[in-house]
């Protein structure tokens, strides 16, 4: 799957996910909770799209460099994702309940889809040598 098809279909799982999430009560919530849901699907969103960025890159280089890629990009991606978050709430001023409930429920969606994605590479990496 190319990078722009994922990063659609990741797009449409966000656009779904806080569609769901509306009907079940967001639109309730004060607009700083609906800002602090959709900061936090954007932050799960952007996270696996540089995920699958990483794997496509590395895919065909040596296994080295694949597993620094996947391992240290996982390192960076966490960093980058705690800062987000810090800014989030102290700059931004963000609910933290929904940012938190938005960016955990996306995330380990999209960690599956990350998996899933890391299953079928590496097998084909091991059948090209």
């Amino acid at each position: 799957m190319s990078l722009g098809r994922y990063t659609a279909t990741v797009l449409a799982i966000v656009g779904a996910g806080l569609a769901l999430a509306w009907l079940l009560g967001l639109r309730n919530l004060e607009p700083k909770a609906r800002w602090a849901a959709a900061f936090g699907a954007a932050l799960a969103a952007v996270n696996t799209v540089a995920a699958y960025g990483l794997v496509l890159w590395s895919t065909g280089r040596s296994t080295t460099t694949f597993l620094s890629a996947v391992l240290g990009g996982m390192v960076g991606r966490m960093g980058l994702m705690l800062l987000a978050v810090i800014v989030g709430v102290l700059a931004l001023d963000l609910p933290k309940v929904p940012l938190a409930l938005s960016l955990l429920s996306f995330f380990v969606l999209f960690l599956v889809m990350e998996l899933t994605v890391l299953h079928k590479h590496v097998p084909a990496r091991e059948a090209s040598r």
